[in-house]
């Protein structure tokens, strides 16, 4: 069992195993309720969470010439178009 200490403005901080264990982000919100036996924490709303894949080109890399094809990185052609230019 972790024990926690009240600031004097009446604050507590949570380890940050647990934190991370529970998913406890900046923002979350906690329900604090009394009981016969001391204080419950419940997660109010969790932080929203993000889907790293939805985030995906939201940063594009400068344009550096022309667009590639998927043929510029085939084995095969790459190896025809050599042929081609060999005199």
């Amino acid at each position: 069992m972790t024990t926690v200490v009240v600031s004097s403005k009446g604050q507590i901080v949570l380890p940050a195993s647990l934190r991370r264990r529970l998913g406890l982000g900046v923002g979350t919100r906690l329900e604090v309720s009394e009981e016969p036996d001391g204080l419950r924490l419940r997660v109010a709303h969790a932080a929203p969470s993000v889907d790293l894949a939805k985030l995906a080109g939201m940063v594009t890399a400068p344009s550096r010439g022309a667009p590639r094809r998927l043929e510029d990185f085939d084995p095969a052609s790459l190896l025809a178009r050599a042929r081609r230019a060999e005199p």
